[in-house]
């Protein structure tokens, strides 16, 4: 097994790595608990969990401001915790409880925070992408100079409609950033057998896009393109695309057995490449945090995500005067 090369110690703060450890902790934890509880029983339907790409939205939200906008699709409960969603109305609404952000009627894939500008969870591949631009629109229409992210997978990316609303939101000068979580696999299919090119950025430049491709096993790396896209549509000169190289523990959704890759592969990218490991090997081998804090953070989060899965189990069902609410009429 390969031994891990030490880390140079990072030109970022104590404070601010200690609260990306904690964002990516929190979501890694409650992903943990979300599968035991859809193990149980207590989550139905489907559920995607983000194990291992915790650093793509951690790093992506240290560039935000209030007012900026995310979407993305289904794998989605890391997104709302890293905008600041409540852990205990993420859970309620896995379980299908009043208590959760969609009153428990949108389940794993299906809820939604205008407080906090998370425009959901999406179940149809790719369909995120144009409601995305449109939220950028909004933004362009207003004059101010908040950003839209609209994130989708490396399958999604094959979809028709991503490349009508590149044309559009360059066309348009929308400040949206396209971001593609690139996890190699497309549900069970590996990137190299779906699609002959180097990078899924790169086909923005057909459309005039400018775009890069980021370890997005690091969270430094990811927040320091983040900056840079974020610069460049706040500047009002359109989008941008940033290509997250990631790599997700689980299946493609708890349902998955996983079988098209091999457990060495998996083991290979935990030991070498964990995002989480990455900024403790930071905190401990530079001196900035000891065993004990890290500890006693690790006891935290757990407490927080206890918390919130005892409350998802306790929050009652939804009345069923509930099913005709919220609905087109």
């Amino acid at each position: 097994m390969a031994t891990k090369k030490a880390p140079e110690r990072p030109n970022v703060s104590k404070e601010e790595l200690l609260k990306y450890y904690r964002e990516m902790l929190l979501i890694r934890r409650f992903e943990e608990k979300a599968g035991q509880l859809y193990g149980m029983g207590l989550i139905g339907g489907f559920c995607h969990l983000y194990i291992g790409q915790e650093a793509v939205v951690v790093g992506l939200e240290a560039a935000t401001k209030d007012g900026d906008k995310r979407l993305t699709s289904y794998r989605d409960h890391g997104h709302m915790l890293a905008c600041g969603m409540d852990p205990k109305g993420v859970m309620a609404e896995l379980t299908g409880r009043e208590g959760g952000y969609s009153k428990g009627k949108g389940g794993s894939m299906h809820m939604f925070s205008r407080e906090k500008h998370f425009y959901g969870g999406h179940g149809i591949v790719g369909a995120q992408v144009p409601l995305g631009a449109g939220l950028a629109f909004s933004d362009w229409y207003k004059g101010n100079d908040n950003v839209t992210f609209t994130y989708f997978g490396d399958g999604a990316a094959n979809q028709g409609q991503v490349y009508e609303t590149y044309n559009m939101a360059e066309l348009w000068n929308l400040p949206v950033i396209f971001v593609i979580e690139n996890n190699q696999y497309a549900m069970g299919t590996s990137m190299k057998r779906a699609t002959k090119s180097v990078t899924l950025y790169g086909r923005g430049e057909a459309y005039g896009i400018p775009g890069e491709q980021v370890d997005g096993m690091d969270v430094l790396a990811v927040k320091a393109a983040a900056e840079k896209a974020v610069a460049h549509c706040r500047a009002g000169k359109g989008p941008y695309i940033l290509e997250m190289m990631t790599y997700r523990y689980r299946g493609h959704s708890m349902s998955d057995p996983a079988k098209y890759r091999t457990r060495e592969e998996v083991e290979k990218i935990k030991t070498e490449k964990d995002c989480i490991e990455h900024v403790r090997d930071l905190l401990t081998q530079g001196g900035l945090a000891s065993e004990d804090e890290l500890k006693a953070i690790d006891k935290e989060i757990k407490a927080i995500v206890n918390e919130a899965a005892e409350f998802s189990k306790e929050s009652p069902e939804p009345a069923l005067s509930e099913l005709y609410t919220d609905i087109y009429a």
